[in-house]
């Protein structure tokens, strides 16, 4: 692996456009849009996609589509992993999700991070020669059991533990406990789940 690409799986700064990240994004975009035009009932041919895209996932995916990925082969999902529509995964450091999590339409799930001053953050001739701006992350991490509903951001370095709820909408900027139910911009949690939560009359 390439120290540029090393460098922003760790989270430290890198140059998005050096060595064969463009490749690795050209790549995953491609096969995000094959995956798009594919028709849902095609589970065969959407199932070689995955494959391809998303390496390291588990059983029972399913990813309605839309979908926009940057890389794919650095995220993880877990087995019965479920997405509604426009999923978008920004995954330039690791996305780890556990298994049964479902997501509603537009989540978005942003690793990336720029610069705050504009001269660190401008794109500019590097040493070598080339225009290139300059970039960095956190990773995210989705515990298992997990609904993140419509409209839901999740941004660079939140863990969001297992069996919790996010609410519509909610921009979660900070780590999760388990069992949480997170509302608002910024997210926040405004209780546990309990068993008062249970559904009664449910029928199995």
């Amino acid at each position: 692996m390439e120290e540029n690409t090393k460098r922003m799986l760790a989270g430290k700064p890198y140059r998005p456009g050096k060595g064969n990240l463009p490749e690795m994004r050209r790549k995953a975009h491609l096969l995000s849009q094959k995956y798009n035009q594919i028709p849902e009932d095609n589970a065969e041919e959407r199932n070689k996609v995955i494959d391809q895209l998303l390496p390291d996932h588990g059983k029972g995916v399913f990813l309605q589509g839309p979908i926009q990925f940057d890389y794919g082969c650095f995220t993880h999902l877990g087995d019965n992993f479920y997405a509604n529509f426009n999923l978008t995964v920004l995954d330039t450091c690791p996305i780890t999700i556990g298994k049964n999590v479902m997501c509603g339409p537009n989540v978005s799930l942003i690793t990336p991070l720029h610069p705050l001053m504009y001269e660190q953050r401008n794109p500019r001739k590097q040493a070598d020669g080339e225009v290139d701006d300059i970039e960095y992350g956190a990773p995210i991490t989705i515990g298992d059991n997990c609904w993140l509903a419509s409209n839901v951001t999740v941004c660079p370095g939140v863990t969001i533990g297992n069996g919790c709820v996010i609410g519509a909408g909610a921009v979660v900027t900070k780590d999760v406990p388990d069992n949480s139910l997170v509302v608002g911009v910024p997210g926040k949690v405004i209780r546990k789940i309990t068993e008062k939560d249970r559904l009664k009359d449910f029928p199995y």
